[in-house]
């Protein structure tokens, strides 16, 4: 489909050429060409009727890289298949369609426990996912032991290691779920997936059940076991702002397929798709002038029973043509733009008119820009909207803060937005505008 699904039929279990090199060069996690359809159940009507059996696709054709040690975001609207692509890359649920690879080798159909051992997932709801009726410390100690990580005699220490590696004490291993906040809960989640010593961590949109004030705390902690334990980390949100100073790349997904995957800057500074650029606008910031109102999105995703002939984001699509009903684009490479980024040095290459682009292409990031959109190019310098997705002082870049409490940014009048201060007191917020 594009340069990953080139990528994918290129990586098998062994490659008699060079194994050792493609082993060493190979994804730590890539998903080939992935489908998931729910084949719904043929009711008395139905056979009266002769009708056809109904499908539900929830996933389509997706082709998805998780590098080693990379924070990779997956994000897109509720309904568009993350949580279920993610399942399918733990072993939860099985692809109607598609290949997994781990390391360059076949993940079987049915994993064994060392399989099941090297990926863990985070799950959205942390109360949900664990056993009421088991303590903490038992919970540590049967996976610590079902999988041979320490000797028995070592479990206790290991234990407290991994609840203190999550900013919790060792009082926590006599406790129970119940006892602990919706944030500590998270924590314990977080130790329980690391705990087996996990290759890959998948991350279901770990902070969407929390408080704002708790969602910073947990996103850090996933930075620093990034960090600290070197693991690949799939993080799945439906709100970007809440990645974009976590990842290293960030794909956007829309109704089971992959419409953009860019380096986190790259994406955020040159959206090339325009249900990117719509989700990049919906970032709630406070300021004279809502971005949102650029580019808003009308109306709701089309049913999974019925997707849209051509490109998929056609009915919504505010730039759609005539060939955006008809034609369904690939993921491709996207012409880039010339110039620094607004911020940082970071040189960008370009494909503006009339400019020579070999030395800009020399430092561009090796992470390639792709795009599913027949219009991409023309979303670039030459924006229909022409302005750039988010401006250089925009709160949102410069304030990492304001992505989880845009309410701390305080206005000074209706067009200007304070700079970086410590954070705004209660009577700020009940301060009426000016006329």
């Amino acid at each position: 489909m594009s340069a990953s699904t080139n990528a994918t039929d290129g990586a098998t279990a062994t490659h008699p050429a060079h194994p050792a090199t493609n082993l060493q060069n190979a994804p730590v996690l890539r998903a080939g060409d992935v489908t998931k359809r729910y084949q719904l159940p043929v009711t008395v009507i139905d056979r009266m009727r002769r009708s056809a059996r109904t499908a539900l696709t929830a996933l389509d054709g997706v082709d998805l890289e998780l590098r080693r040690g990379e924070v990779l975001a997956l994000v897109g609207e509720s309904g568009s298949g993350k949580s279920t692509l993610a399942k399918i890359l733990v072993g939860s649920v099985t692809a109607t369609t598609g290949t997994l690879d781990a390391d360059g080798e076949r993940v079987p159909l049915h994993r064994d426990k060392d399989a099941s051992r090297r990926i863990q997932m985070v799950f959205q709801d942390p109360y949900s996912s664990l056993n009421p009726r088991i303590s903490v410390g038992s919970m540590l100690r049967e996976l610590l032991v079902l999988h041979h990580i320490v000797p028995r005699a070592e479990v206790r220490a290991e234990s407290i290691r991994i609840l203190n590696l999550v900013g919790l004490e060792e009082d926590a291993l006599d406790a129970y779920p119940s006892q602990f906040s919706g944030g500590q809960r998270q924590r314990i989640a977080i130790a329980r997936a690391i705990a087996v010593r996990p290759d890959v961590l998948i991350a279901d949109e770990p902070v969407s059940a929390l408080d704002v004030s708790v969602q910073a705390t947990i996103l850090e902690l996933f930075a620093r076991l990034q960090r600290e334990l070197g693991l690949s980390i799939l993080f799945v949100a439906h709100n970007l702002a809440v990645v974009q100073h976590l990842s290293q790349r960030v794909a956007v997904m829309y109704l089971g397929r992959i419409v953009e995957v860019a380096d986190t800057d790259e994406l955020f500074r040159n959206p090339r798709h325009p249900y990117t650029r719509a989700l990049i606008d919906s970032i709630p910031r406070m300021g004279a002038e809502s971005v949102t109102a650029r580019l808003a999105l009308q109306g709701d995703p089309p049913s999974p029973f019925d997707i849209p002939t051509g490109c998929r984001f056609h009915p919504r699509c505010p730039y759609a043509v005539d060939a955006c009903r008809t034609t369904d684009p690939a993921l491709t490479p996207v012409p880039l733009v010339l110039g620094t980024r607004p911020g940082g040095p970071s040189t960008v290459p370009t494909s503006a008119p009339g400019t020579d682009t070999t030395a800009a292409q020399a430092t561009a990031p090796q992470a390639p820009h792709v795009a599913a959109c027949i219009r991409s190019a023309e979303l670039g310098d030459v924006d229909p909207l022409h302005e750039p997705a988010i401006e250089a002082d925009d709160p949102a870049l410069t304030r990492p803060d304001v992505l989880l409490d845009p309410e701390r940014v305080v206005e000074t009048d209706l067009s200007e937005v304070a700079p970086a201060a410590p954070a705004a007191s209660a009577a700020h917020h009940q301060e009426e505008p000016s006329a």
